[in-house]
């Protein structure tokens, strides 16, 4: 019987490296994946998706980032329970009792 090689798993640090180094174009696509053990056809493959995701990267405004409104309703509840909770406490430690 013959031993099947186990398919290679490369960290996304990696993939970005050799990537970039393919964008720089310094190098052939065959010379970079002789240089880093990786086919060619792959390497070509994470040139691609850098270049089509680099976009993303600037995407959006900067500044402060904005509460997801699905969790602002629960984030509001706590600290009114916060706030009724030392509400109470003070009602009680000045002797005021109302209704």
């Amino acid at each position: 019987m013959t031993e099947r090689k186990k398919r290679k798993i490369y960290s996304p640090e990696f993939k970005a490296k050799v990537g970039i180094e393919a964008l720089k174009g310094l190098k052939t696509v065959n010379e970079i994946g002789q240089a880093y053990g990786v086919h060619p056809a792959q390497v070509g493959k994470w040139k691609k998706a850098i270049q089509e995701n680099a976009a993303n990267i600037f995407k959006g405004k900067p500044g402060p980032k904005q509460v997801a409104e699905h969790r602002q309703p629960d984030k509001l509840y706590s600290e009114i329970g916060r706030l009724k909770m030392e509400l109470d406490w003070l009602k009680k430690k000045s002797g005021i009792c109302l209704p």
